[in-house]
């Protein structure tokens, strides 16, 4: 299937059942922290969930949390948040997908140490990405979540890193909103994206300053991966390209190398953890991988 940049993604059912994949603290007492900030455990998981609205366009988001008690497991509802204050990484999921359906990369991130907020775009159509709508709603999101830190009686007031920047990642049509973030809808506070299997759209906006890394199968059928080259290439630097060779549109979701990468790439962006830039080369790279960065 050919695509340039800007025209509309045509999805067959295939296609889209593949678009469907979808600040510092304690783990299960108080983590070591590296002189830098990021912690060195990990942390259990917890959600929330808020009924939000921008305009007449419903943004329902999970907020997903580092927590207290015992790492690993699904998260918990409502679970008490862990000591500490820690930045935001916001999820945009795939087309009729949601963030439910994308637990294998958003629970890793929380359990880093970071506030993953994940909007559930169910009635969103690809064209809602081309036109800056679901870049809006993510940028509300955003600004609602940054909010929850001087909210009385939130859970999560007082424990939100507003002075990191922000990071962004999301999959297929996700992907494609978190590029719209950095061209088409531009969010300055974004300094970390993390595009997966999207597409190109459009130049780079001069006011976002980003740490960019493209994550994509080269025999992607449904995101083009030349489309994402493209993108790639018209970004400046630092920015990294992780392919997995032989990759479709989702095979490489849930994989290890995809996890460990972006989790070291957003605690090197909003931490400044140079330990987790240093990983990122072991973490992408195996027989089936291509690791290319320009940092």
């Amino acid at each position: 299937m050919t695509m340039q940049r800007r025209t509309f993604l045509r999805v067959g059912a295939a296609g889209a059942a593949g678009l469907g994949l979808g600040l510092l603290g304690a783990g299960q007492a108080l983590a070591t922290l590296t002189p830098l900030g990021a912690p060195t455990t990990t942390f259990a998981v917890g959600v929330r969930q808020y009924n939000w609205m921008r305009g007449n366009r419903r943004i329902t988001t999970s907020v997903y949390y580092p927590a207290k008690g015992a790492p690993g497991g699904n998260p918990v509802t409502n679970a008490p948040v862990a000591d500490g204050v820690f930045p935001i990484c916001e999820y945009t999921h795939g087309l009729g997908g949601s963030p439910q359906g994308a637990l294998a990369i958003i629970r890793p991130m929380a359990a880093a140490g970071f506030i993953v907020p994940g909007p559930h775009f169910g009635s969103a159509g690809i064209g809602d990405t081309y036109n800056g709508n679901l870049g809006r709603d993510v940028s509300a999101v955003i600004t609602r979540t940054l909010a929850l830190n001087t909210t009385a009686n939130d859970p999560l007031k007082g424990h939100i890193n507003t002075t990191a920047g922000i990071g962004a990642y999301g999959h297929s049509m996700g992907g494609m909103t978190t590029h719209s973030l950095l061209t088409i809808a531009p969010d300055p506070r974004i300094t970390a994206a993390i595009p997966l299997a999207c597409v190109d759209m459009g130049n780079p906006a001069a006011s976002v300053k980003a740490k960019v890394l493209f994550v994509h199968g080269d025999r992607d059928n449904t995101c083009p991966y030349s489309s994402a080259r493209q993108a790639y290439n018209e970004l400046p630097r630092p920015k990294a390209f992780l392919t997995f060779r032989g990759g479709d549109h989702g095979s490489y979701f849930g994989d290890s190398r995809t996890r460990n990468t972006i989790v070291d790439w957003m605690r090197w962006s909003l931490y400044a953890d140079t330990v987790a830039r240093d990983r990122l080369r072991t973490d992408a790279s195996s027989s089936g991988t291509t690791w290319e960065a320009q940092l």
